[in-house]
């Protein structure tokens, strides 16, 4: 299962099968933390199902939402690299399935094998794109900073179906968190995009049928 992440993809199988003797996977129920900031890292995580959050508080001791990585995305890289404590707290926010890879074995796999250290470095590169454009918007108007958050979240989590792009459907207070704006603030804006058929949302699902109108909607 853990090889069906895309972190391994074009990797010889004699380093995969290295890299990937140790792991051990979990099954966590949502609402658990899975690292709390400050832990010393000893593990990187995989995420083979579900999602989590990735938080942290401000000065004023209000909790920051600063990332939601699904299926396939990996976290806890930076302390195994730099050998600091965690720097953010993480979270599940649905059922989910992790792989714990010694922080040992990930970095012999990245130091060894050329695509393993470029395939981080895309993935960090990404993140910091991801942070930036986020920055950007935090001056915009309501609409376009919840619309960036599901595009945010279309890019990380998006699976491309012919009726258009599904996103989890996550709780106004992720949102919320992720936007920096009201949880009532974010409920309308919601609704504003579903009347204009710029999403529709189910249960568990979000679906937005045309990503390019709605990048439309960002000013």
């Amino acid at each position: 299962m853990i090889l069906s992440t895309s972190f391994f993809e074009g990797l010889p199988t004699e380093a995969i099968d290295k890299a990937t003797a140790h792991i051990v996977g979990r099954q966590h129920p949502p609402n658990q933390v899975i690292l709390l900031e400050n832990d010393w890292g000893s593990s990187v995580y995989f995420i083979l199902d579900g999602w989590v959050k990735i938080r942290t508080y401000n000065l004023d001791g209000k909790e920051v939402t600063l990332n939601i990585l699904g299926k396939g995305e990996i976290f806890g890289e930076m302390a195994a690299l730099d050998e600091v404590p965690r720097s953010t707290d993480v979270i599940t926010l649905a059922p989910t399935m992790i792989g714990n890879m010694p922080a040992q074995d990930f970095v012999e796999l990245i130091t060894t094998e050329p695509k393993a250290g470029i395939r981080l470095a895309q993935l960090m590169g990404r993140r910091l794109r991801q942070v930036n454009r986020r920055l950007r918007l935090r001056e915009s108007d309501s609409t376009s900073r919840v619309a960036d958050i599901l595009l945010f979240l279309a890019e990380g989590q998006g699976k491309t179906t012919e009726n258009g792009t599904h996103i989890p459907n996550l709780p106004h207070r992720e949102l919320s968190g992720l936007s920096g704006l009201a949880r009532e603030t974010v409920t309308r804006v919601l609704s504003k995009l579903e009347k204009k058929g710029l999403i529709f949302r189910d249960k568990d699902i979000l679906r937005i049928p045309d990503v390019h109108a709605l990048e439309r909607t960002l000013v």
